[in-house]
């Protein structure tokens, strides 16, 4: 489900005064909106057709900083500029600002205006076009789990995040009093995402003291991405407008369970579910099952687009609910693969293994291009496995580390093939990049731990 404002009334609503204010928004590699804030009136005369932001990013960490390493850009290179180019067919309202509209923009070449390869958006396009070259439509949804806290961004970055203080006191799954209490907060993002044309299904609480998980009825798979990082950046808006502080880190607090973003993906040929097959084992199609084989043989290749930090593989921890083995099972919560409405026309493979921290663009384009190779290959699907697989040694693990996942990325013909080489090795440079931010930092662990006993 795109957006839900047409341009013709973005015109017209512009002229009554009804919205001043239009945010051209790019994904950038993180999974965060970045772009401008126009008035209407200069969006909709000319602005809709194409607006300009530095190449940088797309070539960037978390706190903006610009490292060295890039093919795509750099110091030397001069930093130019890319298009950025509204796709109309996104532009919405955003309820929770007053007089405010919003469109996503695909991020083009300043001058042949083709697509920037390594850019998130296309990295997806490129995937859902190669299968719907086989006939077929990918329908994903993903879960957004994530904690709120006492207190505003600045309050809690002023106190360097030591005070982290959940908002409340104990766990609250599926707990209707607990949530109750939040419901200043938790409604607002409900109605306003409603209203700004994503389908959100419910709200719960989850699994540890200030969890919430946040549902989106599936959609094609480009459009869940869309919902999944609005609705992401309207939780963070709607929280701090609330006094508090909503944070999709992977994992906050040793000893805690930290926040996943559970990918549903299914195949759909010809308005139909072809992921299902009533004769078939748990209803399973054969195409199902080899999509789902592929998934399963590439999962450590493609690990770094579903857990791209140093904190992502914290999460993976035994009794989370967070997974530690590539393997499927059949309604299981202990592995990477989880089978979701067996034997009916909704049935689905859930993977586990991305945290809440997740581009969902990259992580979706990662899961086709897996799932995809499989078909292409007529891979076998494995029986399910059965139990705690947390506990069983037959069963591979999850790469633990980033510079393991990096490496799996590295090395990955399939991914090669799949993305091309400078999307992946722009995105090896990319967990390079966060590698050697962490090594080079001295954290608090390091400080208590050897200050006086070292």
């Amino acid at each position: 489900m795109p957006g839900n404002l047409t341009f013709a009334d973005l015109k017209k609503k512009a002229k009554a005064g009804e919205i001043d204010t239009v945010l051209a928004c790019i994904v950038d590699m993180q999974g965060r909106l970045m772009g401008k804030r126009f008035t209407a009136g200069h969006f909709v005369e000319s602005a809709w057709e194409e607006s300009h932001c530095c190449n940088y990013l797309l070539a960037t960490d978390l706190d903006m900083a610009t490292p060295e390493g890039y093919a795509s850009t750099s110091w030397h290179a001069g930093y130019g500029d890319y298009m950025m180019k509204p796709d109309l067919d996104t532009l919405r309202l955003v309820p929770w600002l007053e007089g405010t509209a919003m469109v996503l923009c695909d991020v083009r070449d300043h001058h042949d205006h083709g697509d920037i390869e390594h850019s998130p958006r296309a990295v997806l396009k490129r995937q859902i076009a190669r299968a719907e070259k086989m006939g077929l439509t990918p329908m994903m949804a993903t879960e957004l789990e994530f904690f709120l806290f006492k207190g505003g961004y600045n309050e809690l970055r002023e106190q360097g995040y030591r005070k982290l203080e959940p908002y409340s006191a104990y766990n609250i799954d599926y707990h209707m009093l607990g949530t109750m209490k939040e419901e200043h907060v938790m409604r607002p993002i409900r109605n306003h995402l409603v209203a700004a044309g994503v389908p959100v299904e419910n709200t719960k609480g989850e699994a540890e003291a200030g969890q919430e998980e946040l549902n989106i009825r599936y959609a094609e798979a480009l459009d869940c991405a869309d919902n999944h990082t609005i609705a992401k950046q309207a939780v963070k808006e709607i929280a701090w407008q609330q006094g508090v502080s909503a944070s999709f880190l992977s994992k906050y607090k040793a000893g805690k369970v930290g926040s996943a973003a559970h990918v549903h993906v299914s195949l759909w040929k010809d308005g139909s579910p072809a992921f299902y097959d009533k004769d078939g084992d748990h209803g399973m199609s054969p195409l199902m099952r080899q999509f789902c084989a592929g998934m399963i043989k590439y999962a450590a290749d493609i690990t770094w687009f579903l857990a791209p930090y140093i904190n992502s593989y914290k999460r993976f921890a035994k009794g989370t609910f967070a997974p530690t083995k590539i393997a499927w099972s059949v309604d299981n919560r202990t592995a990477g693969f989880r089978l979701c409405g067996e034997g009916s026309k909704g049935v689905r493979m859930e993977c586990r293994i991305p945290g809440s921290d997740v581009n969902p663009y990259l992580a979706e384009a990662a899961l086709l291009a897996a799932g995809l190779k499989g078909i292409e290959e007529g891979l076998e699907l494995a029986p399910p496995v059965e139990g705690d697989i947390y506990d069983d040694a037959t069963v591979p693990e999850i790469p633990r580390s980033l510079g393991a996942a990096t490496e799996r990325m590295r090395a990955s013909a399939m991914l090669r093939e799949a993305f091309g080489d400078w999307t992946i090795d722009h995105y090896c440079r990319t967990a390079e990049v966060e590698q050697e931010t962490f090594d080079a930092a001295v954290t608090d662990w390091e400080i208590a731990r050897g200050f006086e006993k070292a």
